[in-house]
C-alpha cells in the first residue's frame, strides 16, 4: 500500500478545498492509503520517509508569511523531498502544490515575482496551455485553453527563465490575457521537477459540487454582492458545463496520482 499524505494549509479555516482533495482520493483506497496534517494551525508536518506521495493544499492570506515555525519546516521539508529525489534514492517523492501551497513553492525555488494583486481573482476563467503542456503527462490531453476555479489575492507573474532553466522545472499554463495588465500574466502552472508540480488553482474543485454550494442562498448573496451579477451567473454557466470545471477536476489531480503510482509501483518492483 502506498502513503500519501495531504497537507492541510487552510489555517483552520472552513472550505471544501480538503473535502474535496479527499473526494479525489476515493477511487484509489486499494492502492493509497493517506494522512491528513494540519500544518498552519497545528504545525504538523509529515515526516518525508513515511510517504511516497503529497498533496499540499490552498488556504488563506499571504504566502509570504508564516509564525517562523511551521513555514521554517515546511520549506526544509520541500528541500529533503527535492534533494532525495536529486539523489536518485528510491522511491521517489511526488508532490503536487495548490494555490497557497503553491504559491509557497514558486516562492522557494525563486520561480518568478510572488506579489498581491490588485484585485481578488474569484470564480472560474479560461487558462492557457504553454508549448511545453502539450507533451506533459498531465496537461496533453485538456483543451487549451481550459477552464479553472480560482479563488486567490496572490500571483507569481515575471517568470525568471534563467532559474527556471537551471531547475529543469516548465510553466505549463498562463493567466489570460487581462488588457489593463498586459505585463503581469500570472504563472498558473508548473512542473518543478519530474516528480513535484503544482497549479495556482484549484484542479480539486468539482462542478456539481462547487454548483450546489455557490447556488446556496448565503453564498449567492455573498457573490452577488461583492462581484456582481455577470461574475455570478458566468461561473454558473461554468460549473454547470461538464467540459469546463468539471472536466479540469477529472483530469489534472487523477493524472497526477495515475502517473505517480504507476512510476512507484515500477520502482518497487524487483529488479
Amino acid at each position: 500500500m502506498l502513503r500519501l499524505a495531504i497537507l492541510d494549509l487552510n489555517n483552520g479555516v472552513t472550505n471544501r478545498g480538503i473535502a474535496s482533495i479527499k473526494a479525489v482520493l476515493r477511487p484509489y483506497a486499494d492502492v493509497l492509503e493517506w494522512k491528513l496534517f494540519d500544518v498552519r494551525a497545528k504545525g504538523e508536518l509529515p515526516v518525508a520517509a513515511d510517504f511516497d506521495l503529497f498533496i499540499m493544499s490552498g488556504g488563506p492570506g499571504s504566502p509570504l508569511e508564516g509564525d517562523g515555525d511551521w513555514d521554517r519546516r515546511f520549506f526544509a521539508l520541500i528541500d529533503e523531498l527535492w534533494e532525495s529525489n536529486l539523489q536518485g534514492i528510491e522511491p521517489k517523492k511526488y508532490v503536487f502544490f495548490i494555490c497557497h501551497s503553491f504559491e509557497m513553492a514558486c516562492r522557494h525555488f525563486q520561480i518568478g515575482e510572488l506579489s498581491r494583486r490588485k484585485s481578488t481573482s474569484f470564480g472560474t476563467f479560461p487558462c492557457y496551455l504553454t508549448d511545453s503542456a502539450l507533451a506533459d503527462p498531465i496537461f496533453q490531453s485538456l483543451p487549451n485553453p481550459f477552464y479553472i476555479a480560482d479563488f486567490r489575492d496572490w500571483q507569481v507573474v515575471n517568470p525568471d527563465l534563467l532559474q527556471i532553466e537551471a531547475l529543469g522545472a516548465e510553466i505549463l499554463a498562463m493567466e489570460y490575457v487581462r488588457p489593463h495588465a498586459p505585463n503581469e500574466r500570472a504563472i498558473m502552472a508548473v512542473r518543478f521537477s519530474e516528480e513535484m508540480m503544482g497549479t495556482q488553482f484549484h484542479p480539486e474543485a468539482d462542478g456539481p459540487g462547487m454548483l450546489h454550494y455557490f447556488q446556496t442562498e448565503e453564498k449567492m448573496v455573498h457573490v452577488l454582492n461583492e462581484y456582481g451579477k455577470p461574475k455570478y451567473e458566468q461561473m454558473i454557466k461554468d460549473l454547470s458545463h461538464p467540459g469546463k470545471i468539471q472536466l479540469t477536476h477529472d483530469t489534472v489531480l487523477p493524472s497526477f496520482l495515475d502517473n505517480s503510482i504507476l512510476k512507484l509501483k515500477e520502482s518497487l518492483v524487483p529488479a
